[in-house]
């Protein structure tokens, strides 16, 4: 029985009663539908529509559903149920007879879906996070790793100084601390309870609402039902979040590609996340990487089509929010998926340290800090700026680098330079000349390294408060 069939006398033409059901991909929510109505029958029990001894039989089914839900997927199909709402009464009837159908007393399967969907979404934030945190953990125990080793740091994708590897790390563990405190935040505006707010006016019934709300572990009942059953920014927030945090993996991954390559050659795939070529017997192709790089893409796409979805619907509730759910399943199930392998991938990833050490002190890293060096002997920075560049051009000429350059060599462009110069050129001078805040000096690398141990743990302190 349909669970809005007595208005009509036809049936529904077949095809597009198989077309508009939505249980195939919103059975993915009945943990969330079970634990909403083990919520709803207390609260109708106190409004007088349930007896305690019906309490127990509707909550003792509901624990069955889940229970063999839990123990086979076959259990789940079930061609006539139009969504997960419609199968869990079905089930409850089949279970406990007529009296599974009083459980849909005073409520609407429009509240029912924006209460699944946002326990669905607070779950998933908390799995992100969690996950997010175990990636930073292992980027951070590379920097770790990389100690003293120095690398080029790129813009425009021309070599520009050299910087500690564990520098370079870093920078991705602040995009990633970004991402988690983005979802942190969401999860504020996601964790208010629609329970009681009906089909569009509220519950028909006086149920207590907050108490509903705070056995879902929500923080507040939603203020508006007309607001509360058409809401879905909460689910547009946090694929926008998913689409920024994958963002931060695809330049990840370019990166990572770049350097993987032969002309780089500062990393070696780790084999255990690549595969080889069908034709070519030599090649070890970076999967992984390229398919991370792909899922942004993806994931854009799943935003897009929420944006698209919500853009001008009048209040309240149009079916047209069922198109809503595949996208943000997409966008969560695809991040949830990809960032254990990325962590794993970061793991196992091996470092050509001598590579990168080599490609940090060639190509004259160091002009910007020959050009400081005549700068602190009172050479305005715009005409030391002038003076390195004209040296840089005789390196160029020469074929070798401005450590390489003779001191009658430097003189000629600025009488200023002296025999420290040489001192002052070297890799490791180079590095601890940005002694500041965020800079890639040594001692500051260190800092900065025990500072995101420390901001990682109480990260997790927090995550795990919300468990």
């Amino acid at each position: 029985m349909k669970m809005w069939s007595g208005r009509f006398g036809q049936p529904l033409d077949a095809d597009f009663e198989r077309w508009q059901r939505s249980f195939p991909f919103d059975q993915r929510l009945l943990a969330q539908e079970v634990a909403a109505s083990r919520v709803h029958g207390p609260a109708l029990q106190k409004a007088g529509i349930l007896s305690p001894s019906e309490l127990k039989a509707v909550v003792e089914g509901l624990t069955q559903i889940a229970e063999k839900a839990a123990a086979s997927p076959a259990f789940l199909a079930d061609d006539s149920a139009e969504d997960v709402h419609h199968f869990v009464e079905k089930k409850l009837v089949e279970l406990i007879g007529e009296t599974g159908y009083k459980l849909h007393s005073g409520r609407s399967r429009n509240e029912q879906i924006a209460t699944d969907l946002r326990l669905y979404v607070l779950h998933a934030i908390d799995q992100a996070r969690e996950q997010i945190g175990e990636l930073i953990a292992a980027l951070l125990a590379r920097a770790e790793q990389a100690g003293s080793a120095a690398m080029p740091a790129y813009t425009h994708l021309q070599r520009a100084e050299p910087v500690l590897v564990a520098h370079w790390l870093l920078a991705y563990v602040e995009m990633l601390f970004r991402d988690q405190e983005r979802l942190a935040d969401c999860r504020k505006r996601v964790n208010l309870c629609p329970l009681g707010s009906g089909a569009v006016a509220g519950a028909t019934l006086a149920l207590d609402r907050r108490g509903m709300a705070e056995q879902l572990g929500f923080d507040a009942p939603t203020n508006n039902s007309l607001d509360a059953t058409t809401d879905r920014d909460f689910a547009l927030e946090f694929v926008q979040v998913l689409l920024l945090l994958s963002l931060h993996l695809s330049r990840w991954a370019e990166e990572l590609l770049l350097f993987s390559t032969q002309e780089y050659g500062f990393i070696t795939l780790p084999e255990k996340y690549s595969t080889g070529s069908s034709a070519m017997p030599q090649k070890k192709n970076p999967d992984l990487l390229e398919l991370a790089r792909g899922k942004a893409g993806r994931i854009a796409g799943d935003f897009n089509a929420l944006v698209l979805v919500l853009k001008g619907l009048p209040l309240a509730y149009n079916k047209d929010l069922q198109e809503t759910q595949e996208p943000l399943f997409d966008a969560a199930e695809t991040m949830l998926s990809l960032l254990p392998l990325v962590t794993g991938w970061m793991k196992e990833v091996d470092f050509n340290y001598t590579r990168m050490q080599e490609a940090a002190q060639s190509g004259s890293l160091n002009a910007w800090t020959a050009a400081t060096y005549l700068a602190e002997r009172g050479v305005p920075f715009r005409l030391a700026h002038e003076k390195v560049g004209n040296a840089v051009r005789l390196c160029l000429e020469k074929h070798c680098e401005l450590q390489e350059l003779s001191l009658e060599e430097l003189r000629q462009f600025s009488p200023e330079f002296e025999q420290d110069i040489y001192a002052r050129l070297s890799v490791e001078s180079v590095l601890a000349l940005h002694d500041v805040h965020g800079g890639t000096a040594p001692a500051r690398v260190r800092q900065a390294i025990a500072e995101g141990n420390r901001r990682l743990t109480a990260m997790r302190e927090v995550a795990h408060a919300h468990a």
